[in-house]
């Protein structure tokens, strides 16, 4: 079959990433007599327009029907070359992606020799593969103009306002008997000192009048089926009560836990040691005298980072060492409000904050000055010498060696110790078995690439939002939830989405129906048939994802892939290996 293809090779320097270890020249020398290739070229960057430009030009003059461009990884520019190859004439399907900077390059750097060596076996795969493509059209299906919002915290309050406002109907689904998050137990915020649960107010009273949000309380998903575009989907209430949707795309907006301190963790649970979340809602801050549950405070002491930013010890074994980025503005936020308490004419406040490093990043650094101004003091800890609480007559000791003062050694008494705590990732397991979302190493849900596609999952269809996906302030949830709204407006509004078409096909000759192929694809997208007297698979191709389980499993050899079928494979196999040494 390749003997009868015009097959086009272009191999990218990617200025310097790839050829600074592997040959590219060589690379294009080595295949050009590969069976079916009428084209061997390189470029330095076969991203960039001019090279786009040459290469259709090559593909149109030479009457290509296939494409190898050997680059970097196919997640950065896939798409920039199957459009591409689409304005130049070929099928998309027919270009093949060969992965030489993360696949080659970089991994042998020390053998130059080698890495060429290797560069050119992948390209001869390529080759193969490509010699065996065929013409491929995407899936179009309808979608539905609905969107699931999971979680009305800020995040999600915001996201389905917006998607509303978009003319999408909307269905918000909270967990808990009230809706707002944790935002709507809080009173002032920084920097600008409005209150969040005015801010849950605003968002919830607009919510509430808006024809085409509907609110669900104390309710969660229980059952997800169908794919992007059109999801069948279940919600079930405390009381048992069903509702169905049929929704194109969900939002999952499930917000953050905080992190509770473990027993003797900087004297949790010795009385007068208390988090953040517990002070922040205990704390009288407008009366002329500050006090906790009733009690008066004269002294306080803040103890940073607890929870965020750990070292991995004998004690502390899965360490959660990520910065959960509102706890310093929330603290210094909260001593701005001692401070105006006291200038107010109430009763005077010893503060002393200890802490790693202070991050009131932006426009909350004039909320750490604040502080400062107030008559807050703030003492450095490192990170081995961690600060110590015991009690003590009449309340409690907190002991630290203060690196500003050459590790002076400090002993602080107070009558209240906060933990500044941080965030960690909230755990729904009954959701997470329903949606089948990855999550980071972290814990908290993942997106597909941090940078190019922030609030995508792996599930078509499903965008994360807020603090669901990481630590963040609730300025960076809106926005996080308002691209996650661009992203499925974006998807609905259309009517329609194109799926990817490298997905199962049955061979009905072969076919015997044993449901194997069922047992062992994991997103159900398998159904029985009538077919000529016999009954066989077939393949819902809106729900299929093309991963493949189903193929190894049949016992009669009656499933592919397309894009990569048994024969792709093999030849991709054969031509690797057979490949001479690139001299």
């Amino acid at each position: 079959m390749a003997a009868h293809r015009r097959i086009g090779v272009f191999v990218c320097h990617c200025g310097g990433n790839i050829s600074d270890h592997v040959d590219v020249k060589s690379v294009a020398d080595a295949v050009a007599s590969e069976p079916g290739v009428v084209v061997s070229k390189t470029h330095t960057f076969t991203c960039s327009d001019a090279a786009q430009q040459e290469m259709i030009a090559d593909i149109r003059n030479e009457k290509l029907d296939g494409l190898v461009i050997a680059s970097c990884s196919p997640k950065l520019h896939l798409f920039t070359f199957r459009g591409m190859a689409e304005r130049a004439g070929i099928n998309p399907y027919q270009y093949v992606h060969v992965n030489l900077r993360e696949q080659c390059s970089w991994a042998h750097t020390d053998d130059p020799g080698g890495a060429t060596r290797k560069g050119a076996a992948l390209v001869r795969a390529g080759i193969a593969k490509a010699a065996l493509s065929r013409s491929l059209h995407a899936l179009r299906v309808k979608t539905a103009p609905c969107v699931l919002v999971i979680g009305a915290g800020i995040s999600g309050l915001r996201a389905a306002l917006a998607l509303a406002d978009l003319g999408l109907e909307v269905h918000l689904a909270e967990q808990a008997d009230e809706p707002g998050g944790a935002v709507r137990r809080w009173g002032p915020l920084a920097p600008d000192g409005q209150s969040g649960r005015e801010v849950v107010g605003g968002l919830l009273a607009r919510v509430r009048a808006h024809p085409r949000v509907t609110l669900h309380t104390a309710t969660g998903l229980v059952a997800k089926s169908g794919s992007i575009g059109d999801f069948h989907l279940t919600l079930r209430s405390a009381g048992g009560a069903e509702t169905a949707l049929h929704a194109g795309a969900i939002v999952v907006a499930t917000g953050f836990d905080s992190y509770e301190p473990k027993p003797g963790e900087f004297g949790r649970g010795l009385e007068g040691v208390v988090t953040l979340p517990e002070f922040r809602d205990g704390a009288d801050l407008q009366g002329g005298t500050l006090t906790f549950r009733n009690r008066t405070v004269k002294s306080v002491a803040f103890i940073y980072c607890v929870g965020s930013r750990q070292s991995e010890s004998e004690t502390c074994p899965s360490p959660n060492a990520w910065c959960s980025r509102f706890c310093c503005t929330a603290a210094t936020h909260l001593a701005a409000q001692i401070a105006a308490q006291e200038a107010r004419g109430g009763a005077a406040v010893t503060q002393v904050h200890l802490y790693r490093d202070i991050r009131t990043y932006g426009h909350n650094e004039r909320v750490y000055e604040e502080a400062r101004r107030g008559g807050a003091l703030f003492l450095r800890y490192g990170d081995g010498t961690p600060p110590t609480v015991e009690r003590a007559d009449p309340g409690l000791l907190v002991k630290v060696k203060d690196e500003l003062t050459g590790d002076a050694e400090i002993e602080i008494p107070a009558d209240l110790v906060v933990l500044v705590t941080g965030m960690v990732p909230r755990s729904n397991p009954g959701l997470m078995d329903v949606l089948k979302l990855p999550v980071s190493k972290d814990g908290f849900l993942g997106e597909i690439h941090i940078k190019l596609r922030p609030v995508e999952t792996v599930i078509d269809g499903v965008f994360i939002a807020g603090a669901a996906q990481s630590p963040k302030s609730m300025a960076e949830s809106v926005g996080s939830a308002l691209a996650a709204v661009a992203k499925a407006g974006a998807l609905l509004k259309k009517g329609y989405v194109d799926l990817e078409p490298l997905i199962a096909r049955v061979d009905a000759d072969r076919c015997l129906w044993c449901d194997e192929c069922l047992k062992a694809c994991p997103y159900g997208a398998i159904e029985k048939v009538p077919c000529g007297g016999k009954e066989i698979a077939q393949v819902v191709a809106s729900q299929c994802k093309g991963e493949g389980a189903c193929v190894p499993v049949c016992p009669h050899g009656a499933l592919d892939i397309e894009g990569y079928t048994d024969a792709q494979i093999t030849a991709m196999i054969d031509a690797g290996i057979r490949g001479e040494a690139v001299r």
